[in-house]
């Protein structure tokens, strides 16, 4: 077996990643509020062996419900109930640092690590959208740096938070009477530019110490703030030339950081459309694109290129005059994505809507198991990633011919395990669990105390 190995999430989204996968026989349009759909996924997932499973989430309604299913569960809630049903797979969970408290959220995933037994990950967004502003009391959406700043000081909030309970707190002593010890439990007394939190969590630190922390953005601010804090980046890249530029500049900003590159995993996000046949994945991939509303994704690419939909013809290429990435206060790295994927192609905006329907600015591939294994494998082996964020285009059926098809082809080459080794988030991903400083920052306060009575 290779010594290194592969780490791959699921990445699940109600009927499939492709925006007309809900119109196939097989897809049940109502999938989105099933929390048995999304049990199953995970024990598929589970039955793979893969890393973890995830699930995006925005505190808004995400696209226009006439065109795809819209609205979802509340991704901690759901996943507590998944935890319920597996016994190994991690639970990533996205929320949002824009549109919540530190309190209140890493409460939240502090208890998903308890009733998991030490398997949930947040995936830490800043929110992009001006309709989520203004779900909160918002007229604007707040800029980008303003965004990344809160994010900074949000997470330094959570990791005292969890690290508010040392790890021996909790005594359980019924002879003494005595169920913890007051001592080690330390209080956050933050006080800040954003958040004011004066007490300690009241959830005891969980089984991973914290939760994994996974980061997805890949601009300027994203991968400052991915070089500093995430153990996991999902990311989108079309090409490998991108992909391999992407990470060696988050490698080399970890190490800049003083972290070792080797515990910043970088997972890009690949749609497979899987055939027995690369004939029979075309065949998939083209009724799937023949199902897409033309004027419902042309809406929605307008909408993330900051134009009106009367700026673009189905027919014609994007217009010569954009936005520069400067000018754009949302998702800053997928308008660059997408611009550029348009223009390297010379893609009309019909075609450009079809290579998006499955992915969003993802890379698609489609091809046979031992194809797509090919190309996983080739952008691991070549420096592009550490492992893959799956978003099978349709589900729950390429989620099933992944695990079933193209996890044995990886196995058979060495590069995925064929059991977990061990049972929390952290073990699959090869990270340490990680040590609490408010204890080492107690017992030196201690022991300057002792000291200077002795004097």
């Amino acid at each position: 077996m290779s010594a290194r190995q592969l780490h791959l999430n699921a990445f699940l989204m109600n009927t499939g990643h492709h925006e007309a996968s809900w119109r196939l026989p097989e897809s049940d349009p109502h999938s989105s509020t099933s929390i048995a759909h999304y049990t199953r996924l995970a024990q598929t997932a589970e039955r793979g062996k893969l890393d973890s499973i995830f699930f995006a989430d925005s505190p808004t309604l995400w696209s226009t419900i006439g065109r795809r299913p819209s609205g979802s569960l509340e991704p901690t809630v759901a996943l507590a109930a998944i935890a319920a049903l597996t016994e190994r797979i991690g639970l990533i969970a996205t929320a949002s640092t824009t549109y919540n408290e530190p309190y209140n959220l890493a409460r939240r995933f502090a208890s998903v690590d308890h009733l998991s037994g030490g398997r949930a990950g947040w995936n830490i967004v800043t929110t992009a959208t001006l309709d989520a502003a203004r779900n909160f009391n918002l007229d604007e959406l707040p800029s980008h740096a303003a965004r990344y700043a809160r994010a900074e000081e949000f997470l330094q909030v959570a990791k005292k938070l969890w690290d508010s309970w040392d790890d021996a707190a909790v005594l359980g002593d019924k002879e003494a009477g005595r169920w913890g010890d007051e001592r080690l439990v330390y209080p956050a007394d933050h006080v800040g530019g954003h958040f004011r939190v004066a007490g300690a969590l009241n959830v005891p630190r969980s089984p991973q110490g914290h939760p994994l922390l996974v980061q997805a953005g890949s601009s300027e601010d994203g991968r400052a703030f991915a070089a500093l804090h995430a153990e996991a980046i999902f990311t989108a890249q079309q090409t490998l030339e991108e992909a391999q530029a992407f990470y060696a500049d988050v490698k080399r900003r970890a190490a800049a950081a003083g972290r070792d590159p080797a515990g910043v995993l970088v997972l890009p996000g690949i749609v497979p459309v899987l055939g027995d046949t690369e004939a029979e994945a075309r065949d998939l991939e083209a009724e799937l694109d023949r199902l897409i509303v033309p004027e419902y994704a042309r809406d929605n690419l307008a909408k993330q290129l900051k134009l009106d939909p009367s700026e673009l013809d189905l027919d014609k290429e994007l217009p010569e005059h954009l936005p520069s990435e400067d000018e754009i206060e949302g998702a800053k790295s997928r308008f660059t994505l997408i611009v550029d994927l348009a223009r390297r192609e010379r893609l009309t905006v019909r075609r450009l809507i079809g290579r998006l329907g499955g992915g969003r600015g993802h890379r698609t591939f489609t091809g046979t198991a031992e194809q797509v294994a090919d190309a996983i494998v080739e952008w691991f082996d070549d420096g592009a990633a550490d492992g893959f964020n799956i978003m099978p285009a349709v589900l729950p059926s390429g989620l099933e011919a992944f695990v079933d098809r193209v996890v044995p082809v990886l196995q058979e080459r060495g590069r995925f395990r064929t059991e977990y080794t061990g049972t929390t988030l952290r073990d699959h991903y090869g990270l340490a669990r990680p040590e609490n400083p408010r204890r080492r920052e107690a017992l030196e306060s201690a022991v300057k105390g002792v000291l200077a009575h002795s004097r």
